[in-house]
């Protein structure tokens, strides 16, 4: 694709690139069968710019036809009882807090399914999702006979289905037509002002505050602080009624009606100007993060210890492309049976179950994401291993 030279959000001018990055895998949940198909994986090239008008960030190379969302996409969290308790809570809340009790729901982006029966059995009518990737014969649920799932992405040939509420969590930041987007959701909607609309996606102010480089992948293509969302959703034409941090401030929350006053009067706006000094700093910081983390890893693999990841999901695959030197970790693991067995793209390193540990007997394991921590902390001890933990 070529180079864009206005933001996908405000149409502005200008675009700052402030990083770069060559020859990173351009799917991060897609895990191979065959090591050697792994390391070869197609790469593409990273240049976020940030947006000096309205706040937003996006990678001014991006190129969809590279990203493949399929039945072979592997993005779900549901494993983990850490999460699975996150999004039970979060359902149940948006079905209280609107009132979605035997209303119907649609979900933009289902992955595999989870969240929208979540959302069933905490007391909403029914319910549609539609993504590439979905698998309902993976789901068990009581609600199956009230839930229609669609193997496709959205767009206005799906302008026919209705809903009282259009959720879409963990979507819009794999969108690089940010504004066409949620244009359409908006223009589909019509003239159903009660409609709710519930976003969820990561929040990248906290990405740029603490350099985390292993939060920046091909698929992501666009980023958004608090601040920059609410002007989107405002400019798109709804009123945005919270706007909310969750997840131990990793995720955003967005909710909103159909409106739009078009006024961007919020405590909740992120200053433009404080989020342009991150994405500098970010851009100058990136590689001195980037060798700590390799040199600390690399002296304890000096010194005859190893080294596993727990997380084999986009986070791994960003940390791994980025520390360079695949010798320093041994394994991946992941508590997902159905990544089990492969391989990491661009890396090529094995994904492994927790049982496998022991005989590795590493010194240290890095959590992926420190939301995990007391979870992988009780796997460990379950396991008998004396392994340090560490969380990025």
């Amino acid at each position: 694709m070529t180079r864009i030279d206005t933001c996908p959000a405000c149409g502005a001018g200008g675009l700052e690139v402030f990083h770069r990055a060559a020859g990173v895998p351009t799917n991060s949940c897609l895990l191979l069968e065959d090591p050697e198909e792994a390391r070869d994986f197609p790469r593409g090239n990273l240049e976020l710019a940030f947006c000096g008008a309205c706040g937003f960030i996006t990678n001014v190379v991006f190129d969809p036809s590279r990203a493949e969302y399929s039945g072979r996409y592997e993005e779900t969290q549901g494993y983990s009882a850490t999460f699975v308790e996150f999004g039970r809570n979060l359902a149940k809340r948006w079905v209280e807090a609107y009132d979605l009790h035997g209303e119907h729901v649609l979900e933009i982006g289902c992955g595999k399914g989870e969240f929208l029966t979540w959302m069933v059995e905490a007391g909403a009518g029914s319910g549609v999702g539609i993504d590439p990737g979905v698998d309902p014969e993976r789901l068990e649920t009581g609600a199956a006979e009230r839930i229609a799932w669609i193997a496709d992405f959205y767009d206005d040939r799906y302008a026919h289905l209705q809903a009282d509420a259009i959720v879409c969590r963990h979507t819009l930041e794999h969108i690089h037509p940010v504004s066409d987007f949620l244009h359409t959701v908006r223009r589909n909607i019509g003239d159903r002002r009660d409609a709710v609309v519930l976003f969820e996606l990561p929040d990248t102010l906290r990405v740029l505050r603490e350099v985390a480089f292993w939060d920046v992948y091909y698929e992501h293509c666009s980023y958004f602080t608090i601040g920059s969302l609410i002007r989107l959703f405002r400019s798109c034409g709804f009123d945005v009624l919270d706007a909310s941090y969750a997840y131990e401030d990793q995720y955003l929350l967005i909710e909103a009606r159909p409106g739009g006053s078009g006024d961007d009067r919020s405590k909740l706006s992120t200053d433009v100007a404080d989020v342009a000094a991150l994405a500098r700093r970010f851009g100058a910081r990136f590689e001195e993060q980037a060798r700590a983390w390799h040199d600390r890893i690399a002296a304890i693999v000096g010194r005859g210890g190893r080294v596993a990841l727990w997380g084999g999901g986009s986070k791994a695959v960003a940390f791994l492309t980025t520390l360079g030197d695949r010798s320093l970790i041994d394994v991946v693991v992941d508590i997902n049976p159905r990544k089990q067995g492969r391989y990491i793209a661009g890396t090529g390193h094995p994904v492994v179950g927790p049982e496998t540990l022991p005989d590795l007997a590493p010194e240290l394991v890095v959590a992926m994401n420190p939301v995990y921590a007391p979870e992988i902390a009780s796997a460990l001890d379950d396991l008998k291993l004396s392994a340090r933990l560490e969380s990025l």
